[in-house]
């Protein structure tokens, strides 16, 4: 009730004027992307249409899927750009993205952090680069990091709920698709175009450097190299390691081993950091139409969060992971004419990926070897009488090999190949669509003694749709609803695991005799935008058959906590809220007010509440914004959680308060900036309840961050 009550005040709080802030950095981003004479005339505007803070979420393009109209989406989506992109830019994607409306992230240190979306994560989430899985090891396992690194995006779209589906049926919770510009989609007015971003954050002593080439060579053909490098210490935080209970209970330890613990504060250990990322691209492009390719190696040492126990069965180790990544990506966009079909865009990807986690003493434990490749062909309808959308093909498959003393997965192969389509319609007010996707997957483990497992293979067909529509009911204020159903196979992980993973810290025990799991949704949804104001809600409800669920046993296994995959029917009920209300003009300043609220409250039958889920959070901000200089403060919010797992434990809430100034002072170079910002500015102990760490390794401490964007 308390949750409701406070879930009620915050939505009467933000509904008289919530507006997206965000839009205007969005806009200003996308004017920016030109480069010449032409650039600063359409900077110059956005920053004007910024100074009168006019949210226009109908001009704003979402180009993840087929390329629409924000207001065409019928379920939530928030794009990450511009000011805010350079603000929030944080060495994981999960931190680069969580002050977003129904995102959180699983904090799994400083260095291995995926976005979690409306209590979604792991498999339920897909991060995407240019449309392209990450191709990664990221899915295996919590603690392994995303090989995508937000210092070259150029922009960061989410979208939640069945809007990502079109991605494959594993986007249940949504989509993380971060663009850049390895492959080219523009041919720069200068002999070189040069960008450049340099960060200094103080919690970890993090430097960061990127730099980005683009050369025209004659016509029609550009030439990109790109690099970047960062560099961190151990994570200062806002007070103990351990949380209170956990504190507690080690305070009173006979053993003298664990009562040190007690007292562990300041700085997380075994956290620090060190990567590099370096890529090559080329594209020819003439008009609509390009065609070009990149090659990047990602290379990063980092450390793991010693997972701290009170008990003398488990033995805590301090592992560190060594990843090494080559991948190459392909894209050719091709416009057909006039016909039914507008245009031809392809799209795929290839990588070759190897981490090690390597034990306290340098030695390598466990190796993990990943080949990975994903393509993808659409097909882009002409509009027509009001109708449009598209259709496609995608195709994906992955080979698996866990090697070392702690191989807890045997060698597995993953093959997937599905189709698609969406179809949307416009007539005056009304906006309706319908989307449609079959999948056919194949998962194989080979057999393996020591885990204990069996040569196994099973195939499974899946089924996704979704439909809904939206009425502007009122000029700017337009109400939608929009329902689905997925099916989703399980992954090779959640089949096949049987062993103790050292990066965890957990025995993983899968169950090969799982089956699809079922899912139907719900979606209403309210956006309202006119002259210094917007808002957009979300009321969603997801019920679930065969849900696939990972719950710890109480049980111990080779000193390691036991962790079993099962199924249950479940349930999901979340809101969001996001906003902003332009309140006064100053001088040349808009003064805006802009609000985040979200709520997800998640329940497994015969369980109890599902694990790791978000509590209720609002966050609130006030935005000075001009041609050249923006100012914020904001207060973030976070509730306790309270309403547990079994085995789960409490997480307390917490609150951060932020600022941050940013400054454009070259009005000819309207992409260069200086960012400063102050993070946690009152240090305060922050825990992520939906972290496996949350109770040993707690958020970031005070942080000061300097950025410098540089582009000419």
């Amino acid at each position: 009730m308390l949750r409701t009550a406070l879930l009620a005040g915050a939505a009467s709080a933000l509904l008289p004027g919530l507006a997206l802030a965000q839009t205007n950095a969005a806009a200003q981003d996308d004017a920016q992307q030109p480069s010449g004479p032409a650039a600063s005339t359409a900077v110059a505007a956005v920053n004007e249409s910024a100074a009168t803070a006019h949210a226009d979420h109908a001009q704003e393009i979402v180009v993840t899927g087929f390329r629409r109209n924000r207001e065409d989406i019928l379920s939530g989506t928030s794009v990450v750009t511009g000011a805010e992109l350079t603000r929030d830019l944080r060495p994981t994607i999960g931190e680069t993205l969580a002050r977003q409306p129904g995102v959180s992230a699983t904090a799994f240190g400083p260095n291995a952090s995926r976005p979690v979306l409306r209590g979604f994560q792991g498999e339920r989430v897909r991060v995407l680069t240019d449309g392209i899985g990450s191709l990664d090891a990221s899915n295996t396992s919590v603690d392994h990091a995303v090989a995508v690194n937000p210092l070259t995006a150029e922009r960061i779209e989410v979208l939640r709920g069945p809007a990502a589906l079109l991605f494959g049926s594993s986007a249940i919770g949504g989509v993380v698709n971060v663009i850049d510009a390895r492959i080219p989609r523009r041919v720069p007015d200068e002999a070189a175009h040069v960008d450049g971003i340099l960060t200094y954050g103080s919690a970890a002593n993090e430097r960061s450097a990127n730099a980005t080439i683009d050369v025209p060579l004659g016509g029609s053909f550009v030439l990109h190299a790109d690099g970047n490098y960062s560099n961190t210490d151990d994570l200062e935080i806002g007070g103990h390691v351990l949380a209170r209970a956990l504190r507690s209970e080690a305070a009173a330890s006979g053993d003298p081993a664990i009562r040190a613990l007690a007292d562990l504060k300041g700085k997380l250990p075994n956290t620090a950091a060190e990567t590099s990322d370096v890529a090559l691209g080329a594209a020819w492009i003439s008009g609509e139409n390009n065609v070009g390719f990149s090659i990047n190696r990602y290379d990063s040492l980092y450390g793991v969060p010693i997972r701290y126990s009170l008990d003398p069965q488990e033995e805590p180790e301090a592992p560190r992971i060594d990843i090494k990544q080559t991948r190459v990506d392909g894209r050719a966009e091709i416009d057909t004419g006039s016909g039914f079909v507008d245009q031809v865009r392809v799209r795929g990807g290839y990588s070759d990926y190897r981490h090690d986690e390597l034990e306290d003493t340098g030695e390598i434990g466990t190796t993990f070897l990943t080949k990975g490749a994903e393509g993808r062909v659409e097909l882009v309808q002409s509009q027509r009488g009001g109708w449009g959308g598209g259709f496609g093909a995608q195709y994906f498959r992955r080979h698996l090999d866990v090697i070392g003393e702690e191989k807890f997965l045997p060698e597995s192969r993953t093959s997937q190949f599905g189709l698609f389509t969406l179809q949307n319609y416009r007539s005056g007010r009304f906006r309706a669509e319908v989307g449609a996707r079959y999948e056919h997957q194949k998962v194989s483990a080979e057999a393996d003694a020591d885990l204990g497992n069996e040569a196994e293979r099973r195939s499974f067909d899946s089924w996704s749709g979704s439909a809904g529509a939206s009425y502007e009911i009122a000029p700017g204020l337009r109400l939608g609803v929009n329902g689905s159903h997925s099916q989703r196979a399980p992954s090779a992980e959640e089949l096949f695991a049987n062993g103790p993973h050292a990066g965890t810290q957990a025995f993983e025990v899968g169950d090969p005799d799982l089956s699809q799991e079922k899912s139907w949704g719900l979606e209403g949804t309210l956006s309202a935008q006119g002259d210094g104001y917007s808002l957009s809600a979300s009321v969603f409800r997801s019920w679930f058959d065969d849900y696939i669920y990972e719950a710890r046993t109480g049980a111990v296994e080779d000193g390691l906590p036991v962790f079993q995959i099962g199924q249950a029917d479940a349930r999901y009920f979340g809101i969001e809220f996001e906003g902003s209300l332009r309140v006064a003009r100053v001088g040349g300043f808009a003064v805006n007010l802009d609000g985040v609220a979200d709520y997800v409250r998640a329940t497994i039958d015969s369980v109890g509440p599902a694990p790791r889920i978000p509590p209720l959070r609002l966050l609130g901000g006030i935005e000075a914004q001009s041609e050249r200089l923006q100012a914020r403060a904001e207060i973030e919010w976070t509730d306790e959680q309270d309403r547990l797992a079994p085995l789960e434990t409490p997480t307390a809430g917490f609150t951060l308060v932020n600022a941050s100034v940013s400054w454009q002072p070259l009005a000819q170079h309207p992409g260069t900036s200086l960012t400063v910002s102050a993070n946690n500015i009152f240090d305060v102990d922050a825990r992520r309840h939906a972290s496996f760490l949350k109770d040993v390794a707690p958020l970031a401490g005070r942080d000061v961050r300097l950025t410098a964007r540089l582009s000419f």
